[in-house]
């Protein structure tokens, strides 16, 4: 019986970025990708699998995350989108929880801060959220509100002198259960506004319970949130947090997030099978010299070629200024769209080897069911884009 000769890592195009969109980045960056890399490979591969059998966050982790300054690179560190994009699509490619940690401390709670507190807030928040001295959480989803959450949103804020009183219920909040902090999304009895407020977590009247049996993002900590007659002082109410329409403002970018994290999820598909199909010997020779494989692994490369070719432009735009609302939609519809079909591909190349985490293909077709919902469901975003082109709208 033959055996492959071919060393997989010394194949061109061993990175998946088919089309070299790596060159768009200054020097700087693809140098700083690198070592982003080298972290990810060292830290976070060789524990990712455990962790999400045993339903775990690695907290050990995040000192070491924290020593990497990875937090806020656009705004803070002044790196473009394109960067910020392919940095997230590398922790995606590398764990999609630990991805998903990131982007809910970093993308939607930071995010809000860095949107909608006022100069003063951020000052005194945060240097301790970029130093993960305090790991935030994002309360926007409840148990009975999801693609309507806009427009019915159940937890109420109710101001009385110089605090606030919220009451109600969030549900699959990301981090929750270990966070500091979360941003509490609330409707004011008053005007009938969704306003945003920093709620500190051992504070009186909150509890966060972990939601068990998920088959995907197992290692991410969501939560279900109760709110009873929890007091939040005025100077933690987000001070240009004070609609949805502001609200949107942080879904619009991280919005962006979760489609890059869709590119990493292909990136990853790739880089399982293409190997398993290169090493692997059936009938005498290996598994990638069957011409069925080879459209199945083309397949794969296409889909997330074509995603990242939308994600670059994208991150273009929004470096321009100009990227819209329904540019992210369609991005997030159509990116995670082709990552579904990748990773089905993928687990089919493994075959019965793809539906244990042993060979990681199943940690990584369960996961992506997580990304094609969370940030707006497909259908959803597909409705904004097509508002958009027919100026009218399907969404009651």
């Amino acid at each position: 019986m033959s055996k492959s000769a071919v060393d997989v890592n010394n194949l061109p195009y061993a990175d998946g970025d088919f089309y070299s969109f790596e060159q768009l980045l200054t020097d700087g960056e693809r140098e700083r990708l690198q070592q982003i890399r080298d972290f990810l490979a060292k830290e976070v591969k060789p524990i990712a699998v455990d962790y999400w059998n045993r339903a775990e966050f690695p907290m050990d982790l995040i000192p070491k995350l924290a020593e990497l300054d990875v937090m806020s690179p656009v705004r803070r560190q002044g790196y473009s989108n394109l960067f910020a994009g392919l940095v997230h699509a590398e922790f995606t490619r590398a764990d999609t929880s630990i991805a998903t940690f990131m982007g809910v401390h970093d993308g939607l709670f930071t995010g809000s801060i860095e949107a909608l507190a006022s100069e003063e807030q951020k000052a005194e928040w945060l240097p301790d959220i970029y130093s993960l001295k305090k790991i935030g959480a994002f309360g926007l989803t409840e148990p009975l509100g999801g693609s309507d959450v806009a427009g019915g949103t159940r937890t109420t804020a109710r101001k009385e002198g110089g605090k606030w009183i919220l009451n109600g219920a969030k549900r699959w909040i990301g981090n929750a259960t270990f966070s500091d902090w979360v941003v509490i999304y609330a409707r004011d009895e008053a005007d009938n506004q969704v306003k945003a407020f920093l709620v500190d977590t051992a504070s009186e009247g909150y509890t966060a319970t972990k939601i068990e049996n998920k088959i995907a993002l197992r290692s991410v900590q969501n939560a279900d949130i109760t709110l009873e007659n929890v007091v939040v002082p005025e100077e933690f109410k987000l001070a240009h947090g004070n609609s949805f329409r502001d609200t949107n403002k942080v879904l619009k970018v991280t919005r962006l997030a979760v489609a890059w994290q869709a590119v990493g999820q292909q990136l990853a598909t790739f880089d399982v099978a293409r190997r398993y199909a290169v090493e692997r010997i059936q009938f005498g020779r290996p598994l990638a010299s069957f011409q069925l494989v080879q459209d199945q692994l083309v397949q794969i490369l296409g889909n997330t070629v074509a995603s990242m070719s939308m994600m670059v432009r994208l991150s273009q735009l929004e470096d321009l200024g100009q990227a819209k609302d329904e540019q992210s939609a369609l991005a997030k519809a159509y990116t995670t769209a082709r990552m579904r079909e990748s990773v089905a591909l993928g687990r089919s190349i493994l075959g019965g080897n793809g539906i244990v985490t042993d060979y990681e293909m199943a940690k990584i077709f369960s996961d992506a069911e997580a990304i094609y919902s969370y940030e707006g469901t497909y259908e959803i975003n597909s409705l904004v884009t097509a508002r958009a082109i027919t100026g009218i709208s399907a969404i009651v």
